[in-house]
This record gives structure tokens, sequence and C-alpha cells, in this order.
């Protein structure tokens, strides 16, 4: 059975103290047969905005779902987990991933392998901010001359003191060539061979469709 691991953020809160944790909808759009894992382990902090404001969608579902509920209470360490044993992995997003998985050693290594393996990487809204560190068997950055989107600047507005760097700025510095929707907010995908990236909150179903497509083929 094909498996996909789901990365979290650990991080509660932000650089300044405000909310962080992981995005509800983009992680309720997922729709794969997967295992949670982040820093910490058990009970990665949702983002309490995102549940007040995706009441009355997948949202709802999938924190009422009692397997995902056990899932996240028993959602394994980075450091425990075998990128062999899973066909791709998909990062979750919310201002968490800035704070804690940007800058975790083990996550960096965790994506690498799965990179370096032919595997299926991808991260939506700020989940590409787990892949800043990831390098391919050259050494290089992932996102180096590869197509690739994230939350824009324009959508982050004036988030960059809570959140220390701008993630479409730090794709670019990374050789990364960023793209983004005609209009804010807007759902956008992004595809480049193993790299699948989707740019908002919006993105995520639509991101996340498009990963089961290709791992049926």
């Amino acid at each position: 059975m094909t498996k996909v691991l789901i990365v979290f953020s650990s991080a509660a809160t932000t650089v300044t103290g405000k909310e962080a944790g992981w995005y509800l909808s983009e992680a309720a759009q997922a729709g794969f047969h997967v295992d949670f894992v982040s820093p910490e382990g058990p009970d990665p902090p949702v983002s309490q905005k995102s549940v007040a404001n995706r009441r009355y969608d997948e949202g709802v579902k999938f924190l009422q779902d009692q397997d995902v509920v056990e899932k996240l209470k028993k959602c394994k360490k980075i450091s425990g987990v075998d990128s062999s044993e899973y066909d791709a992995v998909y990062y979750v997003g919310g201002y968490g991933p800035v704070v804690d998985l940007a800058k975790d050693t083990q996550n960096a290594d965790l994506v690498s392998a799965f990179w370096q393996s032919g595997k299926i990487v991808s991260a939506v809204c700020h989940g590409p901010a787990g892949l800043v560190h990831a390098k391919d068997s050259n050494g290089k950055s992932i996102f180096e001359g590869r197509r690739v989107t994230c939350l824009s600047n324009a959508e982050e507005k004036a988030h960059l003191e809570d959140i220390g760097f701008y993630l479409e700025d730090k794709v670019q510095e990374l050789g990364g060539k960023f793209e983004k929707a005609d209009e804010l907010y807007q759902s956008h995908v992004v595809v480049d061979g193993q790299l699948y990236t989707g740019q908002n909150p919006a993105s995520a179903k639509s991101l996340a469709e498009r990963i089961v497509q290709d791992l049926k083929k």
C-alpha cells in the first residue's frame, strides 16, 4: 500500500510569541494513507485560528476522525522515522515550519533522504520552510534551478517580525524559480520533477489531488 509521511511543526508560537502551529485545512486535504511526524512527537499544536476559520469544511471532519486523533496522539518524532518505508513526504503549512522545521537538522536529513531516493517531496504554504536545508546527492539545495511556489511575500504582508524571514525570498536565495498565482490567495500548484509545492491554504486540495494522482501511476 502506498504510504505518505505528513510532517507537522511542533512550534506553538512564533519568535514574537504569537500563535504558530500547523494549519488545519492543509492537513485535512491530504487524503492519503498516512503516518504523522513532528520534531517533538505527539500532539503537534494546531493553529486555533485555522480551526476557527474552517469550522464547516474538511477540517472539522479531520479533527473528528478517530484515526486522525489517535495518530496525532502517537505522532512520531522525526528522529525515529525511516524514509525508506514511505513513498512520499508532505509538509503542512502554518507559521510553525518557519519557526522549527527550517532549523531542524534531523528534518533536513529526513527530507534529503526522500529526495535522494527519488521520491515525491511536497509542501504547501509555509511548508516549504521544512525543505530549505534539503540537499540533493551533490550537496545542492533541492530548490536550485527548479520551479517552486510557497506563500508569497504579498500574502505574508506584515508577519516578517513573527517568522524571521520571508519564504519567497529564501526560495529564490537558494536558486529556486519562484512562481505564484495572478491573484492573492488563489490556488496555485507547481510540479517540477519530484518537487510538488502549493502556494497557500487554497492550494492544499489541488496539491493533494495531484500527488495522489501521480502516486497511482
